[in-house]
């Protein structure tokens, strides 16, 4: 509670708006964010500044990832908020279904009002990016997407609260994405709403099994091996003795099946 007070009281003290406009955006500021947008409300801009401040330490404490980098001054996120989907989908070339990208690097998340789950779903997630890509590394090619999107996912309860779902369903229509298939994936490919889900699901069970069955340490072990070797198959066998891809495939595949 005294933890939650000094943050609240930090955030209030910090967050201010500026008169000013920065090309046509408008700015809110806060610790760690700065928020451009145009149209948006007053409420809809501090709820977006409290929601982003709370998973800026959640996130990284439930992955249990140090933070060396912190998110100070020049380096805060920066998160656009587009006024419509149309104007969204014009600045970002996105698919339909998308409600929101990153460039994790930069630190920067682009969005737009209205967008489904936005405060549940897409800044937790996009947030989660940034987080493990600065762990991991931003340029490190051997991340293989479904791990980027499994931990970038788990920040997003209602998904979360799903995944088995999804995963059991695909499992008894004979839709399950193999894992060698799975690797070789991207959601940014698929067309229809289904597939990406089911992406999106796998990739999360998946993450989710390495934490549940061997703990949060190992976990933190595994990417920091990623980390610093850039070689995902001698990081699954350093770390938890997998094989390879189809060794933890066939795994986590035996850990579905057996509930």
């Amino acid at each position: 509670m005294r933890r939650l007070f000094v943050c609240l009281l930090t955030l209030f003290l910090t967050f201010s708006y500026s008169l000013s406009e920065a090309g046509e955006w408008r700015l809110a500021k806060s610790n760690h964010f700065i928020v451009y947008y145009k149209e948006a409300s007053e409420s809809f801009i501090n709820r977006t500044i409290e929601k982003a401040e709370e998973y800026y330490d959640q996130i990284a404490d439930e992955l249990g990832f140090r933070r060396y980098d912190f998110w100070l001054w020049d380096k805060r996120a920066k998160i656009y908020i587009y006024d419509n989907l149309e104007d969204y989908q014009a600045a970002t070339d996105q698919p339909s279904w998308s409600s929101g990208i990153v460039s994790p690097k930069d630190k920067i998340i682009k969005t737009f009002l209205d967008a489904h789950g936005f405060f549940d779903r897409t800044l937790p997630h996009e947030m989660g990016h940034i987080i493990f890509r600065e762990f991991v590394g931003f340029d490190n090619h051997a991340i293989p997407v479904w791990l980027d999107e499994g931990v970038a996912s788990l920040g997003e309860r209602q998904r979360y609260s799903t995944f088995h779902i999804l995963v059991k369903q695909a499992i008894k229509n004979g839709k399950f994405i193999q894992m060698e298939e799975l690797t070789n994936l991207s959601p940014q490919q698929m067309q229809d709403d289904a597939s990406v889900n089911l992406f999106y699901a796998e990739s999360i069970s998946i993450v989710d099994y390495l934490l549940k069955e061997f703990g949060r340490d190992r976990f933190v072990f595994f990417c920091q091996t990623l980390r610093d070797k850039r070689d995902l198959k001698g990081a699954l066998s350093y770390a938890y003795s997998f094989r390879d891809t189809e060794d933890l495939g066939l795994s986590w595949r035996e850990y579905l099946d057996n509930g």
